[in-house]
């Protein structure tokens, strides 16, 4: 429902050639080859966490395969010698989060001891190089009794930050554990709460907080003693919950202060988005200093120039605006004086990455349909697209280089080579290519109309992997979540076009108002407004595709979206259903005033709805699909998961109750075991089963007529 969460429905495109880029054309379909399906889908291997060496020859990455019989993916780390034309070594095989040593000799990660996630380190040191042909055995280096959850290695490599889930009120880590265990041996299983949030995404609160901790290296290169608490005092998670990482904490270039960011959770964190960024010595010696208080929007993913006198990190302006574009701030840490990096640059950056001279910055951001990698200036705020075409999911940089994972409509992601300019792009891994070989998609473009107020709005259409010209073929008209967020030219592990154009299905998806990466304003649009300007773009949308497209079927189509894009669906249900065949919900709203009282962060609800629904219960009714019932006539497959806590499951059984009440035909999917998201393989498998039957069902020329009501 939010950008975070949003159903990463990524678009397609066939990805031109850029200047310098080395093409893969390794997966270039054979004869025979077999429409792209689910089963393709969840056993690929998905390259990611991109780790440069820092002497530039050497590329660390993740790899996470799938075991299907164990219905789980495995982690595992590979090194490739970018000086040689090899293959990819395996140097651990179940572990994750690879970061090299000071002395780009070892590589740390984090892997299970016992049961329970610590550091390790393998040594691949030797001469002339690393030795990767016979890699040393894994040496484990902490020892904690609690769940390593992130780390960051300091710039000398001689300390590291840790991150742990503890109570706060405990003096050490086995304090936290031995609470657990009386928790577990307690015959009462009740908690008592008296604050929110009282669960959050997928999970329940038991009191924990993560906590930064930092500790040194011993002699031999272990971590020994107890660690020390860093955010001693912080009433807040560090990293945040759910889906913070180590791009939230850091030290400084001398290794003496460390920053992160915390919001200060209280009585008021389900509606606050008050982030800030601190500063605290490394030996714990000070309590930490908040340096961002002046500002009640969200501060974050603080980075230090390599000469230690500027902090730069990411602003918002709009208080409880998750949503809001991400300034570059840099603080002059010896005045306090802050600027706006990046003001006439209307894009919304990631984290930051600084080079070793400090004067460019780099971040990726969504641009247009894509999500490139940018260069900053550091002193003038001028963004240059260095990597455009497709997605950039992560990159490192060293030597004058920068390593990238890039992903596209065809391609999942591979590693990447280039100077730090961009130029000399180069593939260098090609993890899938033998699989996609064996594999037919559909080629698709983006196409632009005129939407709301005769604003320029993007979309695109794919082909089916079977296309024939002179032929028509049904339609999935796809709607993305968010609802700020964006069809782009990536690949995705969910909600993959070529799952449906392998179906015999073409796909139409449309950029409404209220996506990302085509400037601010456009994003802010969609702001009390749901039912409003984004239906008029669908709906113009889908007249455009049909003109444009004449091998689209628009007699036999169905609509389906997942969030605010399940949203749409019910919402379209009942004020736009003449189109459609047939519809598919995936955890979706179905009662805006009801979902006020049911979801966890309520700041979003807030900002979408102009204040609480107890102040202003006409702007929650004002689009609440609920309210048109009446008017449903269009069979559909509501999907929703029992850990679904952002948009609760009772919002999907409510909306197949009305379905069943009024007779439509209609089902209901759920997992006991999922949450906003479908992650296990075999639930994908039996996920997209279920949607394609559908699809195929009431989009066959023969299809049954639903009766009227």
């Amino acid at each position: 429902m939010k950008p975070l969460i949003a159903a990463l429905l990524l678009a397609l495109v066939a990805v031109p050639a850029m200047a310098g880029d080395v093409v893969d054309t390794s997966f270039v379909k054979a004869e025979g080859a077999h429409a792209f399906n689910v089963r393709d889908l969840v056993m690929m291997d998905r390259v990611g966490d991109p780790q440069l060496s820092p002497d530039g020859r050497y590329a660390a990455f993740g790899v996470r395969s799938t075991d299907y019989a164990a219905n789980k993916g495995v982690n595992a780390v590979y090194v490739l010698d970018l000086a040689k034309d090899g293959q990819p070594v395996k140097v651990v095989d179940k572990g994750s989060s690879a970061r090299w040593s000071a002395d780009g000799r070892s590589l740390y990660f984090v892997a299970p001891a016992k049961g329970v996630a610590q550091l390790w380190r393998v040594d691949l040191g030797g001469k002339g190089g690393l030795s990767l042909a016979k890699h040393a055995v894994p040496v484990q280096v902490s020892h904690g009794v609690l769940d390593l959850g992130g780390y960051k290695l300091s710039p000398d490599g001689k300390q590291v930050l840790l991150s742990y889930e503890v109570f706060t009120d405990c003096a050490t880590l086995a304090c936290t554990q031995q609470r657990l265990d009386a928790r577990a041996k307690d015959k009462a299983s009740g908690t008592l709460y008296d604050k929110l949030f009282v669960r959050h995404w997928d999970t329940w609160a038991d009191g924990r907080r993560n906590q930064l901790f930092v500790t040194r290296f011993d002699g031999k290169g272990q971590l020994a003693g107890e660690p020390k608490r860093l955010s001693r005092g912080i009433d807040g998670d560090v990293p945040s919950k759910p889906f913070g990482d180590e791009g939230e904490f850091g030290f400084a270039p001398d290794g003496r202060t460390v920053y992160f960011d915390a919001r200060i959770a209280g009585t008021s964190e389900p509606w606050s988005t008050n982030f800030d960024v601190y500063s605290v010595p490394a030996d714990g010696s000070a309590a930490p200093k908040n340096l961002t208080a002046e500002n009640k929007a969200w501060d974050a993913y603080p980075v230090a120039s390599p000469d230690g006198k500027t902090l730069y990190y990411l602003a918002m302006k709009t208080p409880g605006f998750e949503a809001d574009r991400f300034a570059i701030m840099a603080l002059d840490l010896a005045s306090g004086a802050k600027r706006e990096v990046d003001p006439k640059w209307d894009r919304s950056p990631g984290g930051l990455t600084i080079s070793a001279d400090g004067k460019t910055l780099y971040a990726t951001a969504d641009d247009n349909g894509q999500h490139p990698l940018f260069a900053i200036d550091a002193a003038t705020g001028k963004a240059t697209q260095l990597v455009g075409e497709g997605t950039v999911s992560g990159f490192s940089l060293a030597a004058g280089k920068l390593l990238l994972t890039r992903d596209d409509l065809k391609r999942p992601a591979d590693v990447y080579l280039a100077a730090a300019d961009g130029s000399s792009l180069k593939q260098v891994t090609h993890f899938n290519a033998a699989d996609l070989k064996k594999t037919a998609m559909g080629d698709a473009e983006f196409f632009t109309f005129k939407g709301w107020n005769n604003e320029t709005v993007q979309g695109y259409v794919v082909k089916p992997a079977d296309y024939k010209a002179g032929q028509t073929y049904p339609v999935a008209f796809i709607i993305h979540g968010g609802p700020q967020g964006a069809m782009s030219n990536g690949w995705s592990y969910r909600w993959n076009p070529q799952t449906y154009a392998g179906q015999g299905f073409a796909v139409v998806t449309v950029n409404f108002h209220g996506s990302t990466g085509y400037g601010q304003a456009f994003t802010d649009s969609i702001s009390g407004d749901w039912g409003g300007k984004p239906l008029e773009d669908l709906k113009l949308g889908w007249k455009a595709a049909l003109d444009k497209y004449s091998f689209l079927d628009g007699d036999r189509a169905c609509a389906l979206g997942a969030s605010y894009g399940g949203y749409m669906t019910y919402w379209i249900a009942g004020v736009w259903n003449q189109p459609w065949k047939c519809l598919v919900d995936h955890d979706g709203v179905f009662d805006t005033r009801a979902m006020y009282y049911d979801t966890e962060e309520l700041w979003f609800e807030e900002r979408e709805n102009g204040g609480t629904q107890y102040e202003h219960p006409e702007n929650y009714e004002k689009f609440n699909p609920l309210d048109h019932v009446k008017d449903w006539r269009v069979p559909m497959l509501v999907v929703h998961s029992a850990k679904d806590f952002r948009i609760p499951i009772t919002q999907g059984l409510g909306a197949f109750t009305a379905m069943q009440r009024r007779g439509i035909p209609s089902q209901f999917l759920t997992f006991p075991d999922e949450n906003h998201w479908v992650l296990k393989p075999h639930n994908s498998v039996q996920w997209h089963d279920a949607v394609n039957a559908w699809l195929k069902q009431w989009t066959a020329k023969d299809a049954p007529k639903a009766a009227s009501h």
